[in-house]
């Protein structure tokens, strides 16, 4: 994809997105992906040698090898979202084959899938892709439905299949993030002793983050404190879902806060409060990916590009996007994919 086919994708929003020079936290301070992300960034950290080669070999593999940058194909929706739910608009992806098919296929850096998918392919693909394993979920067949993350299993088995790195959700905010807290540390510490590199899914969750019929799920200041916490237990890598509003903690009134959060640290733009997100990454030093969200059909192309762009020129280090690549046609998921990965090899696109 050209950068010609990047602005038009964009639209009426290319000119704010592509030029736009944040004037809030100083592109000087954010820790910028690049080739030699690891030698400079973990090489200091307590990370071993092993974890240090997980992952180098992360940012080694698929179209954007060498360049710091991640594009991840996660698919735990066959348990976070029922799997005929999640496959029904392609049935092949019901087989994890076909899963880490379109991994490879598109060029990703690396497969996010259950226990079950990646161990069931295991000897056949472990060092063809990098594999993350997701150890923890939610799962949706108690009734009435509950949300809470539980372990699927061990992160020894996930070292024992293969694995590169483990992932876990936990839902920040919710009655159960306490235990959740504990349990991901854990595992995260026992992953790092083994030589994987660790992916968390930061997640917002509490009915009371929506109010007035706005939903601050997605509000630079919680997500950003989810992302703070995150890191503080050794996450490598954050997903988070990119900020769409601010001012939960003011709005909710909850935790703590500063006006300068508001007024100085983020603006309205969306470059601005997704920046707000990497700085909570301890400046960029762990990495940022955000996740690509719901499949909502002709429009997906035009928003990964975008979700891409904001995210990259906010210091971002990658997509990491399911839905809208595997609910289709193989070889437009690939496209899709390819889409994404394409504005990260774009020199033209720069740190805003």
């Amino acid at each position: 994809m050209t950068h010609d086919n990047i602005v038009s994708l964009l639209g009426s929003e290319a000119e704010n997105l592509l030029q736009y020079e944040s004037k809030t936290i100083s592109k000087d301070l954010i820790h910028a992906p690049g080739p030699d992300f690891v030698d400079r960034i973990f090489v200091q950290s307590n990370r071993s040698p092993q974890v240090l080669r997980s992952l180098q070999q992360l940012f080694n593999t698929g179209r954007l090898a060498g360049t710091g940058y991640l594009s991840i194909l996660p698919v735990d929706q066959g348990i976070e979202h029922t799997a005929g739910a999640s496959f029904a608009p392609n049935p092949i992806y019901f087989d994890p084959e076909n899963i880490i098919k379109l991994a490879i296929e598109g060029g990703c850096n690396a497969v996010a899938t259950t226990f079950g998918n990646l161990a069931m392919m295991s000897r056949k693909y472990a060092h063809k892709i990098p594999f993350v394993v997701k150890i923890n979920h939610n799962e949706l067949l108690t009734y009435p439905n509950k949300f809470d993350q539980i372990m699927f299993g061990s992160v020894d088995e996930a070292w024992n299949l293969g694995a590169t790195a483990v992932g876990a959700t936990i839902y920040f905010g919710s009655e159960e993030s306490s235990r959740q807290i504990m349990e991901v540390a854990e595992a995260f510490e026992r992953a790092h002793q083994l030589g994987m590199a660790t992916i968390l899914w930061c997640y917002a969750r509490n009915n009371a983050f929506k109010k007035d019929g706005v939903d601050y799920h997605v509000a630079a200041d919680i997500t950003g404190q989810a992302n703070h916490l995150g890191v503080t237990i050794q996450a490598d890598i954050i997903k988070q879902k990119l900020p769409e509003n601010n001012g939960g903690f003011t709005a909710i009134n909850f935790a703590k806060s500063h006006k300068a959060m508001y007024e100085k640290l983020s603006s309205d733009n969306p470059i601005d409060l997704a920046r707000y997100q990497v700085a909570n990454c301890y400046m960029g030093r762990a990495g940022l990916i955000n996740s690509g969200g719901e499949s909502k059909g002709e429009s997906d192309l035009a928003d990964a590009v975008r979700t891409a762009v904001i995210n990259k020129r906010a210091g971002g280090m990658g997509l990491i996007s399911g839905r809208k690549a595997f609910q289709k046609d193989m070889k437009v998921g690939v496209e899709l994919l390819n889409a994404i990965q394409d504005v990260y090899l774009s020199e033209e696109i720069t740190l805003a």
